[in-house]
């Protein structure tokens, strides 16, 4: 079997445990300390984030859509199949050395994604956008740390407290749609979401897709119309 090879550590801010970014022939990794956060073969519920939470939004005219979390680009480049070519799309990046990845080693993942007209990439934190963003967004696709329950730094969880869900809610235009990945099931914060005043659904995933995988969760949390 190939060795996996180390290709670069990125500390969080504001975080404990460094990012690993590694490689093994043409498959990539991303670790937190020593555990997993994401792998280059393992994308359908990444793209699902975009296709799950764009579709209600992607007649109209001028979608303007945030993305909470580079990554791998999955979910960006599946975006930009959903929406059409008069979108908007912000991603926004807290770890600078995500992008330089992207735009590095990774760039055969992002293909032309980074470069598209459509596409704003800011290194900052999406909360920051979203708080500042009343009534600016159509859809808030978020795939930050692991979901609400997360690891990579505290300041996180403030993306799905309450405070964090009602700036999303205001950040949105009407009948807009916040969109949440997570690895695993969080009945609290689906009560949340509700309390919010969000119409909400939690859609079950397999990290593969038609071939099964790991088991992760999708919420669509719509603003009223």
């Amino acid at each position: 079997m190939i060795p996996w090879i180390h290709l670069d550590t990125a500390q969080v801010p504001g975080g404990g445990d460094p990012l690993h970014l590694k490689q093994r022939g043409s498959e990539f990794k991303i670790s937190l300390g020593t555990q997993e956060l994401m792998s280059s073969r393992l994308s359908a519920t990444e793209q699902a984030l975009a296709t799950i939470g764009c579709e209600p939004i992607r007649g109209r005219d001028k979608p303007r859509v945030l993305i909470g979390g580079l990554g791998m680009g999955f979910t960006l480049r599946a975006a930009l199949i959903v929406l059409g070519e008069k979108a908007e799309i912000v991603v926004a990046e807290l770890v600078p050395a995500v992008v330089a990845w992207a735009r590095g080693p990774m760039a055969d993942l992002f293909g032309t994604s980074l470069t598209d007209p459509r596409v704003t990439i800011r290194e900052t934190d999406v909360g920051k956008l979203i708080r500042s963003g009343r009534g600016k967004y159509d859809a808030i696709l978020l795939d930050v740390d692991n979901g609400p329950e997360g690891l990579t730094r505290e300041a996180n969880d403030a993306l799905y407290d309450f405070d964090g869900l009602g700036a999303a809610y205001e950040a949105l235009r009407p009948g807009g749609v916040l969109a949440v990945w997570s690895s695993a099931p969080d009945p609290k914060f689906t009560a949340r979401l509700h309390k919010t005043g969000f119409e909400v659904k939690e859609i079950p995933l397999r990290a593969k897709g038609p071939r099964g995988g790991a088991r992760h969760f999708i919420w669509t949390a719509t603003r009223a119309a």
